[in-house]
């Protein structure tokens, strides 16, 4: 056989990227190669960070590395969400964030972009929010609440940020109701004021209200999930009550740095759903009011985009400006 200069030199140049497409599909194919970290941006306790460690223990069993949990909390999880955005994109730094990462960017200039410095990899729970209200308060129902609102103007609600301080701000928008709003730092320091009813009304989630509702200081007139909390089943949706299609719920995801290889991304989609899918997984994620949600990494980002317009929408026509 003879080969020509040309053919062999073209050969020689070739076998450098021949080498480098193998070299990275060895690297890929190996994943995870060392520890891989779930960066959390939030304080210990929540559930983004329950969920973290709950689901590294069937990582670490399944990968043979250890799957360790990093808190960096502060800037309503910004500044742990940049530390995901800057990392090498081979899949060993991951963030699990919530609703508050579509969220944030109505409220603050980022110093990443939301849907572009970022690989979803797939949801992970979902949790309902309560509309509750003091027991001495009048309305029983939505529908009371907007006729109570109507005639008696200066309602108040109380709000800690996020979509905690954006379902109201919704709510009022499709009923063409005014309500107040009365800021806090957290539930634990709205709920003695909202008890007394000192402030009205409160879209908190399912799992901090649950406590005051089931000893009788606080009442429960919707959820706000696509179904109904199966830790209030008496208690009709949002939807059932008075408005079709109204969801609000904070939730959790998996993130990794932009341009993760596809081969890694696949990996980590189907070994994340799996450990979500084990039963220690679930039950605890049932005591705590959320429910295990998995998808695909479309999937996840056709809903991070879609809970962005969403949520930005009503932030803007409430006036609220990124800061």
């Amino acid at each position: 056989m003879t080969i020509t200069r040309r053919a062999f030199g073209g050969s020689l140049l070739a076998a450098p990227a021949l080498l480098g497409t193998s070299g990275r599909a060895r690297a890929q194919s190996a994943f995870p190669s060392r520890a891989v970290r779930i960066v959390v941006p939030y304080t210990p306790g929540g559930v983004s960070d329950i969920t973290a460690r709950l689901i590294s223990e069937p990582l670490a069993a399944a990968w043979g590395q250890p799957v360790p949990v990093e808190n960096r909390a502060g800037a309503d999880g910004v500044i742990g969400t940049e530390l995901v955005a800057r990392a090498p994109a081979d899949g060993h730094t991951l963030g699990l964030v919530s609703v508050g990462h579509p969220v944030n960017a109505a409220f603050y200039r980022l110093p990443f972009d939301t849907m572009r410095d970022f690989t979803f990899v797939t949801q992970t729970t979902a949790t309902p929010l309560v509309l509750c209200a003091p027991r001495a308060f009048a309305p029983n129902t939505p529908a009371e609440l907007v006729d109570h609102a109507r005639r008696n103007p200066g309602v108040t609600f109380a709000g800690t940020g996020g979509v905690v301080r954006l379902a109201p701000v919704l709510f009022a928008q499709r009923t063409s109701i005014t309500l107040e709003y009365v800021p806090y730092r957290g539930s634990t320091q709205a709920h003695p004021d909202l008890i007394a009813n000192r402030v009205n009304i409160m879209f908190d989630t399912v799992p901090a209200a649950l406590p005051h509702i089931q000893a009788g200081t606080l009442k429960a007139l919707a959820t706000t999930g696509a179904q109904r909390s199966p830790q209030l089943p008496d208690v009709p949706t949002m939807a059932e009550a008075l408005l079709p299609g109204f969801e609000a719920a904070t939730w959790g995801m998996i993130i990794a740095p932009a341009n993760l290889p596809p081969a890694v991304l696949a990996k980590l989609n189907a070994d994340i759903r799996a450990a979500l899918r084990t039963p220690a997984v679930i039950e605890r994620h049932r005591t705590l009011g959320a429910e295990i949600v998995s998808n695909s990494p479309e999937e996840m980002r056709r809903f991070v985009q879609a809970e962005m317009e969403k949520w930005g929408a009503a932030a803007g026509a409430a006036g609220i400006r990124p800061q």
